[in-house]
């Protein structure tokens, strides 16, 4: 919003408003971009690792084509952030189309691959039916932010921390792999323990974020404030029914058991 001010009529930003773009923007959210890829590699990485170096049975095909969906929306995001800084705001716009399309089937994708390795899991020592709450969470939670940021893709500022935001939420995956078994030896277990193990990775990137804007903009963004107490809300909800006794039963039912 601009207004005159009282002496000399020059013209001065409003303090209310938030300045949509700032000279570190475009490092700030490759570093971010990297720091998502690196916790993922780092998550999955060694988990792969471990499968094969102790013989387990192949991954089933749905997991590799989940799989390839989400390095393609990494990749994606990738190469969205490159362009902004290559000022090739066009392709920028003309790759979303893509992107609205791949993220409707990683929202399908999710909970389809996750009921059905639950199901193939049933009966032996992995399995863990009620973890399927953390796991919905994370489709309910990428489907909103990214929803919301396809809709506000006319407002940049807006646009590019809800797709950053509903990136960092499913890249928990990721970050738990790697971090959540120190956590557990730290903090042992139970509902915060096992809420920090989670998520710890991710939700620093996210109150980094928030950090990030306070102090080149000395206040958050509205599409922030309004998406964190959704997602840190959606956490606690989806880690306490993980730990409750009524939710296997309705999990059990969920995989077909």
């Amino acid at each position: 919003m601009i207004a005159l001010a009282a002496q000399g009529r020059r013209p001065m930003v409003s303090p209310k408003r938030f300045a949509p773009f700032h000279r570190w923007d475009h490092n700030f959210f490759l570093l971010y971009v990297v720091l998502i890829w690196t916790g993922v590699c780092m998550g999955f990485g060694g988990d792969i690792i471990r499968h094969v170096q102790e013989h387990r049975p192949p991954y089933p095909l749905i997991v590799h084509v989940h799989a390839a969906a989400m390095v393609s929306w990494l990749v994606l995001l990738t190469t969205q952030v490159l362009l902004i800084r290559a000022d090739r705001r066009d392709l920028h716009r003309r790759l979303g189309l893509a992107g609205m399309a791949l993220a409707a089937v990683i929202v399908v994708l999710g909970p389809v691959t996750a009921i059905t390795v639950h199901g193939l899991e049933f009966g032996t020592a992995d399995s863990d039916a009620p973890f399927l709450s953390i796991q919905l969470s994370d489709i309910l939670a990428f489907a909103v932010l990214a929803g919301s940021g396809i809709l506000l893709r006319a407002h940049p500022s807006a646009h590019k921390r809800l797709m950053l935001l509903a990136t960092l939420y499913i890249s928990d995956a990721g970050f738990a792999r790697w971090l959540g078994g120190p956590v557990h030896g730290w903090l042992g277990d139970g509902y915060w323990p096992s809420l920090t193990g989670l998520y710890i990775g991710n939700d620093l990137l996210i109150v980094g974020l928030g950090v990030y804007d306070f102090v080149t903009r000395r206040r958050l963004h509205p599409a922030y404030m309004a998406a964190v107490p959704f997602i840190f809300g959606l956490q606690m909800t989806a880690v306490w029914l993980h730990l409750s006794p009524w939710w296997k039963p309705i999990s059990l039912r969920l995989i077909g058991h």
